[in-house]
């Protein structure tokens, strides 16, 4: 009989029929016990039991057991052929799920792998997949024209260089680093979106310099070490996606004083009053108010349905006017941090509320930084910069917290990784003055995606002189506006073109720069767009008007 069994399944009323080598029946033994056992190394045991019987079987090769219909077992072993015969087809599956689990060659589990659900995996490889989807990032000029900007000012990182480009998707990025002089790129692209960025690296006659490597950084091999890696790792609120963490797994291959690109990222939160935002959420459960809906009560749902909308990250941009204290500022060094640092994220905060108001929650944006040799170059998603594919977050309360001037709001803001490529948010805050607190639980996977493309509203009360008046007393439109070449629209003369007709002086600063050109020379410590936004906060003692 078998040794040194780990483990055992039993089924009963198993009839086992001996078959000889041209598959006739020689014997067949009815009522047995058969016990399923895992033995040392990669096999397995078939003992068969009854008062009458006690066979023993050792089987070491999957090929050698086969399915034969829904309930029968065909085992080849080295004393001839065994028809095992079931009176249920789940004692069938459960043999066969037995003999493969413990017979199939295990692949090992990457890092990737171990972290992630196979369907949101599944799901997520196809959605980058698609060439609209990979548009959509394209078009973004913010984000493309600063990247290849960043190469550009810091070409004496690239020149020479043999590059990593993770999570390539067309290869945009690879692209950007053969024309800043790369030796070599490897690009590493997971979705079928690998077969595409060939095609572009033919067509572009980069085959000599652009190598493209399809699976996941956590499962290929490189065939050299890096000089800089390169990626477009951010998601909503920075870290949604998880891919920050393939971006730091990839250092692995990163040469001793290796660049990376981009090099810091920093998450800014914000307090924020939205009176009009709190309703539209709450009131999207009225419909779970009807106690007659086609003769039904569904009114019993209606406080599940509540913290369900409340659960959503909305993902839209907003007017800076909401916000009621400076922000506060998480950076992560992603030549210094590794992958784990970011399976569970806390951020506490203390916040001297500059407005009177309710705070319906706290609003999300980040900056990152490509510091180069030459350069550091900022990219920015804050609400007083032109708008992204990235756009703002914003986090609800279950319950507002009304505060006035002066008071003091702590807290914590806690990301849980989970295995859905997301986070899970706990967010806690507390009026020290009144003692109120609230508090929610979101799911940054499924975000309400509430962007129209339209301007956000001057906030209520924002208005400190007559909109009319204003209007009254312009002179003529053709006396001070022209036709501004570089937005195609309308311009004040010596304004921005980037932003709306209107918009105060106090914001032009920050957002006159060309793409990619915020930064200089080192690190700077203070001055970075969102920086820039908190300075404009803290200069009048309160939020802008």
């Amino acid at each position: 009989g078998p040794v040194n069994k780990m483990a055992a399944h039993t089924i009963s009323n198993v009839t086992l029929k001996k078959m000889s080598s041209n598959m006739e029946i020689v014997e067949a033994l009815h009522n047995l016990q058969l016990t399923l056992s895992k033995l040392a190394g990669k096999r397995i045991a078939l003992s068969f039991r009854s008062a009458t019987c006690d066979l023993s079987i050792e089987v070491n090769d999957l090929a050698s057991v086969y399915r034969a219909g829904p309930l029968c077992i065909l085992v080849n072993y080295t004393e001839g052929n065994l028809q095992i015969c079931l009176q249920e087809s789940n004692d069938a599956d459960t043999i066969w799920l037995f003999v493969e689990k413990e017979l199939v060659p295990k692949k090992s589990c990457s890092k990737f792998d171990a972290r992630t659900e196979e369907t949101s995996a599944m799901q997520y490889f196809q959605f980058y997949g698609y060439l609209s989807q990979q548009q959509n990032m394209l078009q973004d000029h913010i984000r493309t024209a600063t990247y290849q900007s960043a190469f550009f000012q810091n070409y004496t990182d690239f020149a020479g260089k043999v590059i990593l480009d993770v999570g390539a998707g067309t290869g945009i990025l690879s692209f950007f680093a053969v024309q800043a002089g790369a030796k070599k790129v490897y690009a590493v692209e997971a979705s079928n979106m690998a077969q595409h960025c060939r095609a572009l690296v033919k067509m572009n006659n980069f085959e000599s310099i652009v190598t493209v490597i399809e699976g996941k950084i956590e499962e290929v091999e490189i065939p050299e070490s890096v000089d800089v890696i390169i990626s477009e790792p951010m998601g909503y609120m920075l870290f949604n996606e998880r891919m920050l963490e393939s971006f730091l797994y990839a250092k692995k291959w990163l040469v001793p004083g290796g660049k990376m690109f981009p090099t810091q990222g920093d998450l800014y939160i914000s307090p924020f009053m939205d009176d009009a935002l709190f309703a539209e959420q709450s009131s999207k459960t009225h419909f779970w108010y009807q106690q007659s809906f086609y003769g039904l009560n569904l009114s019993c749902l209606r406080g599940e349905a509540f913290d369900e909308y409340l659960r959503q990250p909305i993902v839209d941009t907003f007017d800076l006017r909401i916000l009621l204290a400076r922000p506060v500022r998480h950076v992560v060094n992603f030549l210094t941090s590794v992958d784990s640092d970011l399976e569970r994220i806390e951020i506490p905060f203390q916040y001297d509320i500059s407005t009177a108001g309710n705070i319906h929650g706290l609003a999300f944006w980040f900056d990152v930084a490509f510091v180069g040799s030459a350069f550091t170059v900022w990219l920015s998603t804050a609400p007083s910069q032109p708008l992204t594919h990235w756009y703002q977050v914003r986090c609800l309360l279950k319950q507002p917290v009304f505060v006035k001037a002066g008071d003091s709001v702590m807290g914590k803001v806690s990301l849980k990784a989970n295995e859905k490529q997301s986070y899970d948010i706990d967010i806690k805050l507390t009026n020290t003055r009144t003692g109120q607190m609230s508090v929610n639980s979101l799911d940054l996977k499924n975000p309400y995606f509430r962007y129209t493309g339209i301007a956000p509203q001057n906030p209520p009360g924002s208005h400190h002189d007559s909109p009319s008046e204003k209007i009254l007393s312009q002179p003529p439109p053709e006396s001070n506006i022209s036709q501004g070449p570089a937005s195609g629209g309308a311009q004040i003369e010596g304004g921005n073109a980037s932003l709306p007709v209107g918009t105060p002086a106090m914001y032009s600063s920050p957002v006159m720069y060309p793409h990619g050109s915020q930064g200089e020379g080192q690190m700077p410590a203070v001055v970075t767009p969102g920086n820039l936004l908190m300075q404009q906060v803290m200069a009048t003692g309160s939020t802008p008007k």
